[in-house]
């Protein structure tokens, strides 16, 4: 990763783009992690969890959630076995791709993305606190710019 000048300083220490964004992250995942634990999900299980819920009643191929995800496919596949085991989404053949599977979430799963939703929407509301109240979803629709530009920047990567 290039290591830009800096945007601007605080106290002597520069702002870069990659280490707040990752400290951004980090910390949202990290308290969130600890607030469904009793719930038996990771984040990335409750993300899964939340596109099926908001998707295709008929279920979403695992590629499909291999790009919504933002991620690689073999570790979406073990997240989606491990989920598998536990009772909250089942995989079935895709209906006309014979390669694919459809992935649906079953009655376990939707209980604890419901137990789960409430207490991301606490979470985010508390994060966001620090913004005022008029400021939140402008924030939001910069850091959306910010995620679809380095999204377009990652499909123009050389040699891929």
């Amino acid at each position: 990763m290039p290591d830009p000048s800096p945007v601007s300083s605080t106290n002597g220490a520069p702002k870069r783009l990659p280490v707040l964004l990752r400290r951004a992250w980090y910390g949202l995942n990290q308290a969130f992690r600890q607030r469904i634990a009793h719930l038996g999900i990771t984040p990335d299980q409750y993300i899964i969890l939340r596109w099926l819920s908001e998707g295709d009643p008929q279920g979403l191929t695992q590629r499909t959630l291999t790009d919504l995800m933002a991620s690689d496919p073999n570790t979406i596949t073990s997240t989606i076995t491990r989920m598998e085991k536990n009772g909250l989404i089942a995989r079935k053949p895709h209906e006309q791709d014979k390669r694919a599977n459809r992935v649906k979430i079953l009655p376990a799963g939707r209980r604890a993305f419901e137990k789960a939703r409430k207490i991301a929407m606490g979470l985010q509301e508390n994060v966001l606190a620090i913004l005022p109240q008029n400021r939140r979803e402008k924030f939001l629709d910069e850091l959306e710019e910010i995620a679809n530009s380095c999204g377009a920047v990652l499909e123009k990567t050389p040699g891929k």
